[in-house]
């Protein structure tokens, strides 16, 4: 089997990043892995601007990346491809019914996940590789686990079984504490789908699963739980949408609709600190902060009770505990925020290597948190941008270590 991959939501490249060990030397980007990127596709609705898709294409060339709203893409025209990735935004899942019940059910406009379903229907890939924020196993508020439950059914439905596992990157040697649910989906068709399914389900969590090659976890359960979403149990995605609820954990997998999902803790000591990814140079006198802003962050990060009025006009004290101020150079960064390069609670303030002095982060120190190469973002977007795509991207590394595990699973496919 080819190792060709399509991009979905693209951003500045990171799963390719990551799964081809990409490097970037005096402006010229070099791809270490066996992967065949045939197609990717990168459009930001919100803005004029592109810079996402121009540092995209400046780094890995414009002609097989789209620049168009993919519901506008003719599925069928995307070229076949062996895993499907991408970085889907966080929203409702829930479905809207059309005026004639004879045309089914339709996702709600905008909703991106269901652009990955209308791909997986059109060209059928043996796998899937995706990322979302880690709370998508519990929205929405008044129904949790029914978004989760939507893309297990969708992917059900269309054939496939899932592995899950929310992944805090700085627990496995990663230079940041981001968060994130990761998904692997393999169609029945594989030998892969064969393998997993006479396995017992908790085994393909704590030993014999993809995610438990590379991010091992203690072999006890803090908590588990089952659930199904297939047809014997819904008749449809509408009946998922209305009446699924269920609690998910950080790990999971679901296999003919059967669904087990458990909470674990991550079984690894490795320690990649901040101050490893910092600047050892001199840094430009911008990131540096004046006595003024010192202060402001000072009350920003400190522990504070604020007397405030919900609407209804009834009174609460609104409180958050201390950050710590600076940041911790011996361990790894917080996570990252599109926010990052302003004046907020949750910025970066660390203490400079050559000064001592106070400063935010740079661009390219953002950069390294994630794991991407020095640079990568420098392609003539401004700073306030650079750090918005970084806070937007996801952990190269973690990519990386999955990718491994997925070599192995198509090695072994026909």
């Amino acid at each position: 089997m080819e190792k060709t991959v399509i991009e979905l939501f693209a951003g500045v490249g990171g799963f390719r990043c990551g799964l081809n060990k990409v490097e970037l030397k005096n402006e010229k980007v070099s791809e270490n892995g066996n992967w065949k990127f045939v197609w990717a596709n990168q459009w930001e609705p919100a803005t004029k601007s592109q810079e996402a898709y121009e540092c995209y294409a400046k780094r890995f060339g414009s002609d097989d990346v789209s620049n168009v709203d993919i519901f506008e893409v003719d599925k069928k025209k995307i070229p076949n491809h062996t895993l499907l990735v991408g970085g889907f935004p966080c929203q409702d899942y829930s479905v809207a019914r059309t005026l004639s019940g004879s045309k089914g059910l339709e996702g709600k406009k905008g909703v991106l996940w269901w652009a990955i379903v209308d791909t997986i229907k059109a060209k059928k890939p043996p796998f899937l590789f995706l990322e979302n924020v880690d709370r998508l196993l519990l929205s929405p508020a008044s129904q949790r686990g029914r978004d989760f439950g939507m893309i297990l059914r969708s992917l059900y439905d269309n054939g496939y079984a899932v592995q899950w596992r929310v992944i805090n990157a700085g627990e496995y040697g990663e230079p940041q504490k981001r968060r994130r649910t990761y998904i692997v989906a393999y169609h029945k068709s594989t030998k892969y789908y064969e393998q997993m399914k006479k396995l017992n389900m908790k085994d393909i969590i704590v030993k014999d699963g993809i995610f438990a090659k590379q991010f091992p976890v203690k072999p006890e359960e803090l908590d588990y739980n089952m659930a199904n979403v297939s047809k014997s149990m819904y008749k449809d995605l509408a009946d998922v949408s209305d009446n699924f609820q269920t609690q998910f954990y950080n790990a999971g997998v679901m296999c003919d609709g059967k669904i087990y999902t458990a909470k674990m803790e991550s079984d690894c000591n490795d320690i990649y600190p901040l101050k490893k990814i910092r600047e050892t140079g001199e840094v430009a006198d911008k990131y540096f902060l004046s006595d003024e802003k010192i202060e402001k962050f000072r009350y920003l990060k400190g522990s504070k009770r604020i007397p405030r009025k919900k609407p209804n006009g009834d009174p609460y004290m609104y409180s958050e505990g201390a950050m710590a101020f600076p940041d911790n150079l011996e361990a790894p960064a917080r996570t990252m925020l599109t926010s990052e390069s302003g004046l907020s609670r949750m910025s970066h303030v660390i203490e400079d290597n050559k000064t001592s002095k106070l400063r935010l982060l740079t661009p390219l120190e953002c950069e390294r948190i994630n794991g991407f190469p020095d640079n990568w973002t420098n392609t003539g977007m401004t700073d306030k941008r650079r750090y918005f795509m970084m806070g937007n991207a996801l952990v190269v590394g973690v990519v990386a270590k999955i990718g491994i595990e997925l070599e192995k699973i198509i090695d072994n496919e026909d």
